[in-house]
């Protein structure tokens, strides 16, 4: 069995959100293809303490931390301005200096070769300063979108010139990382056709773009918890997501809010709408509606989700594939989504989900679900079976065995 070491800026468990869920089901199904030996590079006290490090001991073969993630200045650096980080990376010279030695000793004493890099569209300062140290690992730059389409595709709904500037700004250098590690990574993954297509036009060598999906353990979403914190009394819409000020999350709650949430309580005032997240709590917290619950971080989303009447997904910017719409999927709860918000996957437009991108026919989609019981249950059921037929463990896990045998056939 391949050896490969897993190493990842992105890590909690139990898993909060897409960048969690992309990585722990990455990890349980290398886990099934490799001797997987997992570096984070996240503080314990951010993976989830004492539990979540048994759980990520017992799916691998090795759990261990990088020096960036044991030094109490992480925490700070890291965690309290997640999106920011996200967008212009996660780690100070000295910081990545001393996890690339880290993994370059760790691979050499175990005998691996192959480094994948979980988020590996953010850890660009460490993957090349690998590869100049050690040639001849292989390393697998991992990506759950493509991120500078998740930065520059923000422009067009934003008017403030100073803001613009920063977007084209971080986009432009999202654009010549990307370029770059094309060039010296082993692979790229992308999590559908759409990113890979992109990735593809950065390289002379399209073999090395594989595709790594977006996937959930659909054993996770088959029971039906009861909601016991919040009662809700009338039928109700929910989104989730994590927020942030100018995140996607934060405009597309903002749009449905202003734009469609009127028009659907002129036609059913005993509805209300559902937010949860991190930071939602936060971000809008001048949300007054009294028929607009607003939740911040949950222990679980099931709980809220399982029970709605349906699931939206507003976005108008992003990249990559949603796992919202996976989730919401695998329970059978009927979903609406813009056009780019369902990029990626393989829905079709009433059949598995309804598609709208104007506040009047998106509100309609949502008044049909709700006025039609057996279309919605149509819907529902649709996208429940496209999703545990094509978006499971199972289907990772072959992904990424072929992956592994591309590298060792090279």
């Amino acid at each position: 069995m391949k050896k490969v070491l897993f190493t990842t800026p992105i890590l909690e468990h139990p898993p909060a959100g897409g960048p969690f869920l992309r990585i722990e089901n990455s990890i349980k199904a290398l886990n099934l293809i490799s001797e997987l030996h997992i570096i984070s590079r996240v503080h314990r006290n951010f993976v989830g303490g004492a539990n979540a490090e048994l759980f990520y001991k017992k799916i691998s073969y090795k759990f261990l931390y990088s020096p960036s993630a044991r030094c109490d200045g992480f925490i700070k650096r890291v965690f309290k301005k997640f999106i920011k980080i996200l967008k212009k990376g996660c780690s100070s010279k000295s910081d990545i200096e001393s996890d690339a030695e880290f993994i370059i000793r760790y691979s050499k004493k175990n005998k691996i070769n192959t480094i994948w890099f979980g988020y590996g569209n953010i850890s660009f300062e460490l993957m090349k300063r690998i590869k100049q140290l050690d040639p001849s690992l292989r390393l697998i730059c991992d990506t759950d979108s493509v991120w500078s389409r998740y930065v520059l595709r923000e422009l067009p709904f934003e008017s403030n010139q100073k803001r613009k500037e920063e977007i084209l700004f971080n986009g432009s250098l999202k654009e010549i990382e990307e370029e770059s590690w094309t060039s010296f990574c082993d692979v790229t993954t992308a999590v559908s056709e759409v990113d890979a297509e992109y990735y593809r036009g950065l390289t002379k060598n399209k073999e090395k773009i594989k595709i790594f999906s977006n996937v959930i353990d659909v054993g996770n979403y088959s029971f039906t918890p009861a909601i016991s914190a919040t009662s809700f009394k009338k039928k109700y819409i929910y989104l989730a997501g994590s927020f942030g000020k100018n995140s996607p999350m934060d405009k597309a709650a903002r749009w449905f809010i202003s734009e469609v949430w009127p028009i659907l309580k002129q036609q059913k005032e005993d509805l209300q709408f559902c937010i949860v997240g991190c930071n939602s709590d936060v971000v809008l917290s001048d949300i007054k509606d009294p028929d607009i619950q607003i939740n911040g971080k949950v222990n679980s989303v099931l709980h809220y989700l399982v029970n709605a009447d349906i699931a939206i997904v507003p976005l108008f910017f992003e990249s990559g594939t949603r796992f919202k719409i996976l989730e919401a999927g695998a329970c059978g709860v009927p979903i609406v989504s813009t056009t780019l918000g369902a990029e990626g996957l393989a829905v079709k437009n009433e059949k598995h989900i309804l598609l709208a991108d104007d506040p009047t026919n998106f509100a309609k989609a949502i008044l049909k679900l709700l006025d039609d019981e057996e279309y919605s249950i149509f819907i529902g059921k649709n996208c429940k079976c496209l999703v545990e037929e094509n978006y499971s463990i199972n289907k990772l896990i072959y992904e990424g065995q072929a992956i592994l045998d591309y590298l060792a056939n090279k």
